[in-house]
Formats: C-alpha cells, sequence, structure tokens
C-alpha cells in the first residue's frame, strides 16, 4: 500500500503559456510537469529563466516527439546527446517517447505507426537499447493511436507486449489511445487494458479527443476528458493499481482553474482506487460537477 500511495502523483503537461502564473505559484495539486524536451532545449531568454526556476523546484519528466524509435533511418545519435544534456541540465530522470516513428527519408511531422511485425519488434528493441546507453537512463514507450496498420502480421496489443518484452522496457499507457483505438478498430478496451504488464507500467497519460463520427475518434489532447475514458482510467487503477497520471492538454487550452477540476477528478480516482475497501466496492466515484 505504501508504493500504491507513493504512486499516487499527477502531473500536468507545461505550455509556455503556463510559465509566469506557475513560476509565481503551482497549485499543490501538481506533482509533477511533463515536457516535449524539442520544445524547451534552445529556449533562451526570459522564457528559459522561468523554465529553469521551475526546474529547480519541481519534478519534471520529459515525453519526446521526435527520437523516431521505429524508423528504418539510422538512430540520431546528436540528437540523442542533446536530450541526455537537456535533462542532465535539469537534473531530470524520466524520458518516454511514442511507439512509433516520424521520420523515413527526412521528418515526416507525425507519428506514423511502425508496421505490427516480428521484424519490427528486434529493430525497435535494439534502438531501444542504444537510446538507453547514449541517456544512461531507461527509454519508456508510450502506446499510440493510429488509423491504419498497413504490413501488420500481429496485433497492436501482440506488438505492444512483444516490444516490451524483447527490449525489457517499461511503459507509458495512455488510457485515451486505448479507447480512441478501440472505437476505430473495434476492438475492447478492457481487454486490451487488461493484457497489458503491471509491472512495466511506468505511468499513465490521459487526455481528450474529437469525435470525427461515431466509429472515428481523432486524439487531438485539445478537448476535455469524456466520460468513456475517465471509466477506462478508473479500470485502469483497478486492474493495474495507481501509478502516476499525467493530463495532457495541447492546445485549445482552458484556464488552469479548468485544468485543476480534471487534475482533482484524477485524484479522486486515485483516492477511491487506494481505499481499502476498493475491491468490495462496485461503485464508481462520483464525477466532480
Amino acid at each position: 500500500m505504501n508504493k500504491q500511495k507513493d504512486a499516487a502523483q499527477i502531473g500536468l503537461g507545461l505550455r509556455r503559456e503556463m510559465l509566469s502564473e506557475f513560476c509565481a505559484q503551482v497549485p499543490d495539486a501538481i506533482d509533477f510537469f511533463e515536457v516535449a524536451p524539442e520544445n524547451w532545449m534552445t529556449l533562451g531568454g526570459k522564457f528559459g529563466r522561468q523554465f529553469r526556476a521551475l526546474t529547480e523546484q519541481h519534478t519534471f519528466y520529459c515525453h519526446g516527439l521526435s527520437l523516431s524509435i521505429g524508423s528504418p533511418e539510422p538512430l540520431d545519435v546528436t540528437f540523442i546527446k542533446n536530450i541526455k544534456t537537456f535533462m542532465d541540465l535539469h537534473q531530470i530522470q524520466v524520458y518516454s517517447e511514442h511507439l512509433s516513428y516520424c521520420s523515413g527519408q527526412g521528418h515526416l511531422y507525425d507519428l506514423m505507426p511502425i508496421p505490427f511485425t516480428d521484424a519490427a519488434v528486434k529493430h525497435v528493441a535494439a534502438r531501444i537499447k542504444q537510446v538507453e546507453d547514449i541517456l544512461e537512463r531507461p527509454l519508456i514507450l508510450e502506446n499510440v493511436s493510429f488509423y491504419a496498420a498497413p504490413g501488420a502480421q500481429m496485433s497492436e496489443l501482440e506488438f505492444v507486449n512483444a516490444v516490451l518484452q524483447e527490449a525489457d522496457c517499461k511503459l507509458l499507457l495512455d488510457v485515451n489511445n486505448i479507447y480512441v483505438n478501440s472505437v476505430n478498430h473495434q476492438y475492447d478496451a478492457d481487454a486490451f487494458l487488461k493484457a497489458m504488464p503491471t509491472g512495466r507500467i511506468a505511468y499513465l497519460h490521459i487526455a481528450g479527443h474529437y469525435k470525427q463520427a461515431e466509429d472515428l475518434l481523432i486524439d487531438t489532447h485539445g478537448a476535455a476528458i469524456n466520460d468513456p475514458v475517465w471509466t477506462l482510467l478508473q479500470r485502469c487503477y483497478a486492474l493495474h493499481g495507481v501509478k502516476p497520471t499525467l493530463l495532457e492538454r495541447d492546445f485549445n487550452l482552458p484556464t488552469t482553474a479548468e485544468l485543476m477540476v480534471e487534475i482533482e477528478q484524477i485524484r479522486a480516482y486515485q483516492t477511491v482506487a487506494l481505499s481499502p475497501n476498493v475491491q468490495n466496492s462496485r461503485h464508481a466515484v462520483k464525477r466532480i460537477a
């Protein structure tokens, strides 16, 4: 139970627009921040000073965008070394990336699905070890949303678990991505969640999405979290225990007060999951109005 309580941490993705407000005061309910290092590594001037002031006082995670772990092209070793320098400077220990690729013959400016094949599993696992050797830190991989699966020889579930096993690495479990993919590719979100390896889950992401059609959801990180995703988060805690949980909001940024409503909702679900009676209860915590 003590380990579970230690895992009841809640984070927020930090955006540049938030710097001045949070340099003045960070709400007590925020336990850590997450940043894409690509957006902060070369930041100087006022923003750079504000960022450094925050990293000196608060826990930060890095969640990258450009590693392209599944690309057929060689890893950008210089880029990875720059990530390490950035993390060393700000004393950041956690680095996660997407189980996808974003470069081939040039940068694709999108997160593309890696073909679900045995060859891809071995290719990605070897690159993970190379990254970890340079960073001198674990590389945590996130299950991604995807809209097509070209050349697939196995399911998404089989592929994710195979990569984690082959590379012996940790998982950033994105709850919203499970739900989005379950609708778009017509699979059982609960079954997928159950099959995730509890011991490999490092932390969680939760975010909003856009409903394009009844059978098409778009992973936007630009809206409030909806009820099915909240339900899946509760189910995740019940199945795998409470994990550090990061609220993602990349655009259409609301006020901090609005974001805090969702953060407090996460806190409420964590509290219920940690209750000694939770194993005997079928009741979900009531949504905060």
